[in-house]
């Protein structure tokens, strides 16, 4: 009986080992993959081009530039601005984040019609983005804190070796209650994302269907995120990307907000 007891705590012992390297392993893949999606160089700038394709197939563009700046080490402070060329109902319209770990981001959103910056409340960062399919948050990336991960499975996605990571997020109050991700391990990069409801359906996925080297880092330069419950599609493509640029910190203020410099948004 004594060795029976022995036994069954050692077993007991060396699961709760596993389980907790096996959580400490996804943390880790899910960080790596946050530097290479969001992280990547001390700057980063493109022209961004968003086709918003209705469930019957109607279209609507938007057009911005985005500049993203690091500040401090890799999943630290970040800050982004965009400004927008069309449709003409958001041309000149600007929108910045100031990006913190472990707590609430602020975002502001300049609008020109009534010459107004609007502070975005915490609450609804996963309110959707200028009418598409991501949502506020999904633009500057979602706190790895905000998470529970853990590793399923390793396979092949597209031909490419990648970990799939289950995250669950801590709180209640965001709109899917876990995502599967598939992680490249060559490049840490996300290759799909798969959002279930609160019922556990799957509702929306996200893709990444292109991915380039600039200046020798891997970057998604084409993605999409569909709407599988409304049929909406949000079609994203990246062009004039570049990293390394020299942004000035002055770009990320409220004065730019209302008449951002040429040399930055051309």
């Amino acid at each position: 009986m004594k060795r029976f007891l022995i036994i069954a705590i050692a077993v007991i012992v060396s699961f709760a080992l596993f389980g907790s390297a096996f959580a400490a392993t996804a943390d880790e893949i899910m960080k790596k993959s946050q530097a290479a999606f969001l992280y990547q160089g001390k700057d980063f700038k493109a022209r961004v081009m968003m086709k918003l394709v209705s469930k019957g197939g109607q279209e609507r563009i938007r057009e911005m530039t985005m500049l993203r700046k690091n500040f401090g080490e890799i999943g630290g402070n970040q800050k982004y601005f965009m400004y927008f060329f069309q449709p003409a109902d958001v041309k000149d319209m600007t929108f910045m984040v100031y990006k913190y770990p472990a707590k609430d981001d602020d975002r502001w959103l300049f609008i020109p019609a009534i010459n107004m910056v609007r502070r975005i409340a915490a609450q609804d960062k996963r309110s959707s983005f200028v009418g598409s399919d991501f949502t506020y948050e999904d633009v500057s990336g979602r706190d790895i804190e905000d998470d529970m991960h853990s590793l399923m499975k390793e396979e092949k996605f597209g031909g490419k070796d990648s970990y799939v990571i289950k995250s669950t997020p801590k709180a209640a109050d965001v709109d899917y209650s876990y995502k599967l991700s598939w992680i490249d391990k060559a490049n840490n990069l996300p290759l799909k994302e798969e959002y279930y409801d609160k019922r556990g359906e799957l509702y929306k996925v996200f893709s990444a269907d292109e991915i380039k080297d600039v200046k020798g880092f891997p970057t998604i330069t084409k993605r999409s995120m569909k709407n599988l419950q409304s049929g909406h599609t949000t079609e994203v493509s990246y062009s004039k990307t570049d990293y390394n640029i020299g942004i000035d910190d002055s770009l990320f203020s409220e004065r730019f907000l209302k008449q951002p410099p040429k040399k930055w948004i051309e």
